[in-house]
Order: structure tokens, then sequence, then C-alpha cells
């Protein structure tokens, strides 16, 4: 059994997780559900969920030191629950990127549309699908063939993304001035949105604007010096997008205006809207194709991470062809080419029908859905690990993150949402069961070790060594 090669560095693990992530959708569209439930206090509610973010950030930065594995939250639960939990996990978050894969490929054809239509050019109306597949088989390619290459093109798409977007943000407060009382507002809850209800409710939105951030996990194997690497790609990415997040939600808050939180909160394009009202609409054509991009980046993180996570899976014994390496590339590329196909299938068979907008909503709660559960999972392990260790401060604090993501999961799921949004969690859950009845196809995966694979010196010829 052939190894990956270990020959990343920081910025390729930061891009990972920043392009799962992708911080240009929370501009696009989360800012919008964290307005409707909270209002001018959404900046208060992105603060306080990347405290919250920021707590289960520690429980992974901490296994990150224990345990470098292509499998991330499967390493760290089998670590401290055995193999058999941490198989249900390691399945659980593959749909995680599954599913934030093939939503990432319906806004890329979506935002791509919209800016043909600014530019005057024209496109049938499954234009967008048709997009979409291109982007998926490029994504396939970029992350089959060099990690290397894939991390720096995914951390340099998003930061144009971002760049853009501050630029908006810059234009508007340079127009609108706002003073000391505005700033007030959005870092308190406001009356009209239910106060502190309604910034509660507007944290399950934000909370999950976070969702991702783990990917630099799953390249505990192929980084150098991953157990400093890795923990700083992780609280790097969480940090980044918190002071991100903030202030962009606090710009479109003021350019919208105190009048304006209806209208921010049912605007399907706010980033649209702010950019010809403050700058152009040339802009808001730039602004659509950054968004674009940063999708792509979505999907090559998606495909790069789940196909390492379904690596790590096969090694233990789900399927051996699937722990196979590439000889020339290092990369996990049988791993990689299932993922890519268990994206594009759904997206073929299902986007047509759902519609961007709607196919990426549903396809990314079911993932965020099953993250909220990997998040508790790898809380809970890292707050057992602290106890055997005698820390106990350590534990009670690394205890609030699952706690807190317990409520926001319970949020999700009561009040019952309105179909089709009530079969999200039962899709979830009967992914995860799934699980169980593959252990009882291959009783091995209950028993198989967590032997270390990280200390395989770096293979700068790019020939991966094997390992019997």
């Amino acid at each position: 059994m052939a190894v990956l090669i270990k020959r990343l560095t920081l910025l390729e693990a930061l891009g990972l997780s920043l392009a799962v992530v992708a911080p240009t959708v929370t501009a696009a569209f989360n800012i919008t559900l964290v307005v409707g439930a909270a209002g001018a206090a959404a900046p208060l509610a992105f603060v306080i969920a990347a405290a919250a973010t920021v707590l289960i950030a520690l429980s992974f930065m901490a296994f990150t030191h224990r345990v470098a594995h292509a499998g991330s939250a499967y390493a760290y639960i089998t670590h401290t629950f055995g193999s058999r939990a941490g198989f249900v996990a390691g399945w659980a978050l593959l749909l995680t990127y599954l599913g934030f894969g093939t939503g990432f490929a319906a806004l890329v054809g979506s935002f791509t549309m919209a800016a043909f239509k600014d530019l005057g050019i024209g496109g049938g109306g499954g234009s967008w699908l048709v997009i979409g597949v291109v982007a998926l088989l490029l994504a396939w390619r970029l992350a089959y063939q060099d990690m290397r290459l894939a991390g720096r093109v995914m951390l340099a798409l998003e930061a144009l993304a971002m760049v853009a977007i501050i630029f908006l943000c810059i234009a508007i407060l340079r127009k609108v001035h706002p003073g000391s009382e505005r700033l007030a507002e959005s870092f308190r809850p406001a009356r009209a949105f239910n106060g502190w209800v309604g910034l509660g409710f507007g944290m399950v939105f934000s909370m999950l604007s976070f969702a991702g951030f783990e990917g630099a996990a799953t390249l505990g194997e192929e980084t150098i010096n991953p157990r400093r690497a890795i923990p700083v790609a992780l609280i790097g990415a969480v940090l980044l997008c918190a002071v991100f997040f903030t202030f962009v939600s606090y710009c479109e808050v003021v350019g919208f205006g105190p009048q304006g939180m209806r209208e921010l909160a049912n605007s399907e394009a706010p980033l649209d809207v702010l950019s010809r009202r403050y700058v152009s609409a040339r802009l808001s054509i730039a602004l659509d194709l950054a968004a674009a991009t940063t999708c792509f980046s979505g999907a090559i993180g998606a495909i790069a991470a789940g196909g390492r996570v379904l690596y790590a899976l096969g090694r233990v014994g789900l399927w051996r062809r699937l722990a196979e390496v590439h000889p020339v590339h290092g990369t996990p590329a049988p791993a990689i080419a299932v993922t890519a196909l268990l994206i594009i299938v759904p997206f073929l068979l299902w986007a047509p029908f759902a519609g961007a907008g709607n196919y990426y909503s549903y396809t990314s709660t079911t993932g965020a859905l099953s993250l909220l559960l990997i998040y508790i999972g790898v809380g809970g392990a890292e707050v057992i690990e602290a106890r055997r260790e005698g820390r106990r401060w350590w534990a009670a604090t690394c205890a609030l993150g699952p706690l807190l993501l317990l409520w926001v999961l319970y949020c999700n799921v009561y009040p019952v949402p309105q179909f089709p949004n009530n079969l999200w969690p039962y899709v979830t859950l009967a992914w995860v069961a799934s699980a169980l009845l593959l252990i009882r196809l291959r009783p091995a995966l209950a028993a198989a070790p967590l032997p270390e694979y990280s200390r395989a010196s770096p293979m700068p010829s790019g020939e991966p060594r094997d390992q019997t």
C-alpha cells in the first residue's frame, strides 16, 4: 500500500480550509438569513458564532497534535471512541464534502450566468448546468493532479473574491459615513427582531457559515510539520473568516440603512444591489464572477477533502482500491475519482429539477447537519481526552462548544421546517445509519487499528514510498 507524499505547506492547508468555508457565499447568501432573524445585530451574531467556532477549533487543534491523518475527524474519534464510532464519523464527514461540493457546482453556474446576463451574453435555460458540470470536471482534474497547485489556486481565488467584496464595503463606508450609534446598533440585540431570541436564531445561520474550516486537517499526512502547520491553518481560517464575516455583514447592514433590514433579509442578491447603489453595475458583474470563482474553489476543496476521507476509509477495509496512490502525482487518485463521481451524479439527476439556488440550499443543509454531528463528536472526544490527562479546566472549556452546537442542531429540527426542508435531517440520519450497514457487511471496519501515517519523510522527487 503506497503512502501519500509529504510535500504540502501551510499555504495549501489554509487554502483548502478557506475553499470549503467559501467566505464569498456567506457574503452573498448567509448574511441575508442572519439579518432575517437578528436584523441589524447580524454582526454581533457573527462575533458570537466566531467565539463558538473557536471552541470547536480548539478541539480539532488539540487532536492534530496527537494524530496527523487523512481521515481527519475519523481518526480523532477513532482515537477516543474506537474504530466503529470512528468509521461512522468518517462516513458522516464524507457526506458533508459531497453535499458542499455538489451545491457549489450549482452556484458556479448560477453566478456565471448572472454575470453573462449583465454583459449581454445570452444562454439557454440549462446553461448553468453545463457550466456547473464543466467546473466539476476541472475541479476533479486539479484535485487529482497536484494538491500543491490546487491548494494555491484555491487560496488565490478566495483572496481575489474577498478583496473584491472588501472594495465594495469600503465604498459603502466612504459614502454613508456611519456614526457611533449605527455601530452600536450592530452590536446589540435588535428589539424589532425579538432581541436575544432573534439573535439566537440568527446564530444558527452564522455558525453554519464557518462550516468547513476543518478541511485542512485532511492534509495531515501530506503536510510538512503537520502538528504545527495544520493547527495554524485551522485557527487562521476561523479568525480570518470571523473578521471578514463581521466586517462585511456590518457594511451590508449600513448599506441598506436602518429602514432597509427587511429588504436586505429578502434580497436574493444583496451584493448586486449594493454594487449598483454605491459603485456601478460593472462592479456587480465583477462580484458575480468573483462569487463563481470562489464556488469553483469550494468544489476543488470538497473533492480534495472528501477524497482523502474516502482514501482513509478505504485503507481500513471499505475498499482497498480506494487506498491506492497515484505513482506520479502522489494523490489518492481512485478515492478522488469516486468522490468526484458521487458529486457529479446527483448534480446531473437532481439539480435540473430543483434549480440552482434550491439545489445549493438542500445539499449544503444536509452537509451542514452532518458536520454538526462531527463537530459535536470531536468536541466530546477532546473533553474525554482532557479529563484523562487531568486538564479539567481545558475539558470544561472544550465542553462549551458541543453544548452550544447541540442547541444549534435543535434549532435546525424544531420547530419543524416546512417541506422539503423537513426532509434533510432524515436524509442525514439515513446516511449515518448506512455506515452501520457497511460495518455489518465488512466487520473488519469495526476493528481496524489507527496506525501512524504521518512520519514518512518528504519525497521531493514525487515518487511515493511503498508501505507494507
